[in-house]
């Protein structure tokens, strides 16, 4: 009888996969960039869509946001399969108003970067801007009940990011 081999986590493939899941579910890293500089352009005007692309690139980094990204997309596929059990299915399917989870799940995201990206997020899930708003359309066929929160909830904390970042500079003595 052999041993098998002891589980250990390829942390560069799981952060490999979260950035093609999304990609493969139709969201660019431009997009979210997009989301975050709407979110602090009016507090820092030389903010560049560039920097917020930097930002997003290095919330996509944490495990944290790895793991909740690839959990909402994977329950999303099963809900366009219809492979969930009811109620589940159909309060996924229908993205059901009074289902929170999918939120609850982008919040250990936001969490990353404190009480201002839960600001940030509850304003962008508010207003669903730009790539929020097309993933939030139902057509009967894509499910992303948790995509969209995901993607808010990625350029929100980027969005807190940058908000921290730039106190910090500014404290320094380093304005951008």
């Amino acid at each position: 009888m052999s041993n098998p081999e002891p589980y250990r986590l390829n942390s560069r493939a799981v952060a490999e996969a979260t950035r093609q899941w999304l990609s493969k579910r139709g969201v660019s890293i431009q997009e979210i960039a997009e989301l975050a500089y709407l979110l602090q352009k009016d507090y820092y005007p030389e903010l560049t869509e560039e920097a917020c692309i930097e930002h997003v690139e290095a919330v996509l980094s944490k495990r944290e946001v790895h793991n909740a990204v690839l959990t909402g997309i994977q329950l999303d596929m099963l809900a366009e399969q219809r492979l969930l059990l009811p109620p589940l299915q159909d309060m996924l399917f229908h993205d059901e108003p009074l289902y929170g989870c999918d939120e609850v799940l982008a919040l250990s995201i936001v969490n990353v970067y404190g009480s201002i990206g839960l600001t940030n997020f509850g304003y962008i899930d508010k207003l669903k801007p730009g790539v929020i708003k097309r993933l939030n359309e139902k057509n009967g066929r894509d499910v992303h009940t948790f995509l969209d929160d995901l993607v808010g909830a990625i350029a929100a904390a980027a969005a807190s990011r940058i908000a921290h970042r730039m106190q910090a500079d500014h404290e320094n003595g380093h304005p951008e």
